[in-house]
């Protein structure tokens, strides 16, 4: 047995190696590795009905007491073989669990693809006998290899992250790996063992052993295909925000109807606000809010057939308002430490009790707080990213720690699509849609011009791409 771990879990998926890894690793006589024991189709392998005298209705319903049986099997170190759509609640206890060793089995995703479709066609998943072989070209289809790379892809990440959350580490290996019997005399080192390989186990012979390209029918498609794939993600857009919680306190609930706003950060919050207050007949002061996540679930069971709704504004109207309001504005909203980060450190020299002179000051004072934003997101400012100034997108993302809005609005549609939430809250009708606030001391529209959504663009690229947003003009 180990003295750093107690089992160890092989992270895999199909096509990847996995058997020819876990035999060599049962040639060595401290360790034993039990297949798919959590297969959602079988128990460790196919046609077998139970696995260390657990069957595998008792394992369905309890996967938890067969985790522990290997886990706690003595004499040798136990482990097992785990893709990505066996049982979800194995995952848990094992990634976190530091005393459950870790190794990670990869292999080029089109190379397991083909040999998966390949193996499917042919029945023929394991190959001791090369004469027994199977040959078989098979079709390449774009979009299920799409689908085929990103559930691993997302879970080879989710791996690592949950690794690197938890402070652990995992031995990880390559397709290519399984052939080196240094490296599998590592692993054994690493996962405690005293046995070492003298030789590979050969009774398991590659089946595909040639290139991609010569086993589909449609080799011409799958390169065009495969050209359209990002390799290295170059279009993805980094994302250096912190995660947000679900700001339940902020959101607010009708005083009568049963619908929900969830605010987003620099948003039209005060105009949606008067629009519920308007809807019941009542003052501000009869809206809900400042719930904690307890009330908000009370107040859900008390109005059932309740709809949550949020609203986005274009970008840089958004950060516009909040330039408005924060900076130029002494009112409630105003942000003075905001406003002493863009004097100090953009050496932005702001009015003091006086609006500027012109609108070209103006331009060029919001200019530069959009600078102090694209900062004040990556956490180069002394300032903690400010909700206001973050993506919308991340502030959805953290609606959905709690629940996701029924309605994700737009501005620019609330005259077509409030009508249709009071219909839902069973009004026959409702105020009509607020108009957005003009914002002071100059519009944007005064000020407008390609430059500023230019920086719009670069700084909430998530948000433009996501949300389908356009030229604010």
């Amino acid at each position: 047995m180990s003295d750093m771990f107690d089992y160890f879990v092989l992270f895999a998926e199909m096509r990847t190696g996995s058997n020819f890894l876990e035999s060599n690793l049962n040639a060595l006589a401290d360790v034993q590795c039990h297949g798919e024991a959590f297969n959602p189709n079988f128990i460790g392998y196919p046609k077998r009905t139970e696995l260390m005298d657990i069957t595998r209705d008792e394992r369905d319903a309890a996967p938890e007491k067969l985790l522990s049986a290997i886990q706690s099997a003595p004499g040798v170190l136990n482990g097992f073989r785990y893709f990505h759509d066996h049982d979800a609640r194995v995952f848990e206890p094992v990634i976190d669990d530091p005393r459950c060793a870790k190794i990670v089995l990869t292999r080029n995703p089109l190379d397991s693809f083909v040999s998966w479709k390949i193996a499917a066609q042919t029945g023929q998943w394991k190959l001791t006998d090369v004469k027994r072989r199977k040959e078989a070209i098979t079709h390449f289809d774009p979009e299920e290899f799409a689908r085929h790379l990103d559930a691993t892809q997302a879970f080879q990440a989710n791996i690592l992250k949950r690794l690197q959350v938890s402070g652990q580490s995992a031995f990880y290996l390559a397709y290519e790996d399984l052939r080196e019997i240094d490296v599998l005399n590592g692993l054994a080192k690493w996962l405690g063992a005293s046995d070492r390989l003298a030789k590979l186990d050969q009774s398991l012979k590659p089946q595909n052993p040639t290139a991609a390209v010569d086993r589909v029918d449609n080799p011409a498609e799958m390169e065009q295909a495969l050209a359209k794939f990002d390799r290295f993600n170059l279009s993805r857009t980094p994302n250096f925000e912190p995660r947000r919680g679900p700001a339940v306190p902020n959101y607010v609930a009708a005083a009568k109807a049963s619908l929900l706003f969830m605010p987003v950060p620099g948003g039209p919050k005060h105009e949606i606000e008067n629009w519920l207050a308007a809807l019941d007949g009542v003052s501000l002061d009869a809206l809900q809010t400042g719930m904690n996540q307890k009330r908000l679930r009370q107040w859900m069971r008390a109005h059932p057939a309740h709809r949550s709704f949020t609203v986005l504004r274009h970008p840089l109207a958004r950060a516009h308002a909040v330039f408005c309001s924060a900076i130029l504005s002494d009112g409630p909203r105003a942000e003075p430490k905001m406003r002493e980060g863009l004097a100090h450190q953009f050496k932005l020299k702001l009015p003091r009790g006086e609006p500027w002179a012109t609108a070209d000051e103006h331009r060029h004072a919001f200019s530069v707080f959009l600078d102090f934003a694209r900062s004040n997101i990556a956490g180069q400012t002394a300032l903690a990213p400010h909700p206001a100034l973050c993506s919308q997108s991340n502030a959805l993302s953290g609606f959905g720690e709690f629940a996701l809005p029924d309605f994700v609005l737009r501005e620019d549609e609330l005259p077509r699509m409030l009508p249709i939430l009071v219909e839902l809250s069973g009004r026959d009708s409702g105020p009509n849609p607020p108009k957005p606030a003009e914002d002071e001391p100059f519009s944007l529209s005064q000020i407008y011009n390609a430059d500023l959504e230019k920086k719009a663009a670069q700084i909430y690229r998530r948000d433009y791409l996501l949300f389908g947003f356009g030229s604010w003009r």
